[in-house]
């Protein structure tokens, strides 16, 4: 570990998945993979996130990208540290994968649900709706500021190299936080 590296998440496994409504199917498909990145302070951080393992080189590689661009990440903490509540995580602008959840104003489950989506800065990539409402409440998105994404960003275009999605390109709602793999 690098000196002055200040460590946002060392979680065991199992202190990770704590709590979760989620199938032994689904969590022994989990891997949880240590990521560096520089957040908004300037200073180098250590987070966690918990992925399908048939993802982790995609996720790992593209936060050594974040990492060596020092493309700001608020944090990367398991969602568990917010009992499961994927609002409370957004709102601390917490990057994260796993949750065992529906898609919002659905029943259908996110692939959140089975680690093959990620969440990066919701707050300076939120959600927004065709109505005009806005998640987490309170976030702009203005593209030109620090922690933004925008379709040419670096980060964008790497996950989408890979085969994901993102939620920018999305018709509706605009998910500009959002990257995901079927």
């Amino acid at each position: 570990m690098p000196e002055n590296t200040i460590i946002d998440s060392a979680m065991s496994f199992a202190e990770a998945i704590e709590g979760t409504t989620a199938p032994m199917i689904v969590i022994d498909s989990l891997s949880m993979i240590d990521v560096l990145y520089y957040s908004f302070d300037g200073q180098r951080h250590q987070g966690q996130m918990l992925v399908d393992a048939r993802l982790e080189d995609d996720v790992y590689e593209i936060f050594l990208l974040i990492e060596k661009l020092k493309f700001p990440v608020g944090k990367v903490i398991p969602i568990v540290a917010y009992k499961w509540d994927d609002e409370a995580s957004m709102a601390d602008n917490n990057s994260s994968s796993f949750n065992f959840r529906v898609i919002a104003d659905t029943n259908k489950l996110s692939l959140h649900s089975f680690g093959r989506a990620v969440d990066i800065n919701p707050v300076q990539n939120p959600v927004i709706y065709p109505a005009g409402l806005i998640a987490p409440e309170g976030a702009v998105y203005r593209p030109q500021n620090k922690g933004a994404f925008t379709g040419d960003h670096p980060v964008v275009q790497e996950f989408l190299r890979r085969g994901w999605h993102w939620g920018g390109n999305f018709d509706q709602p605009k998910d500009y936080h959002h990257f995901e793999k079927t």
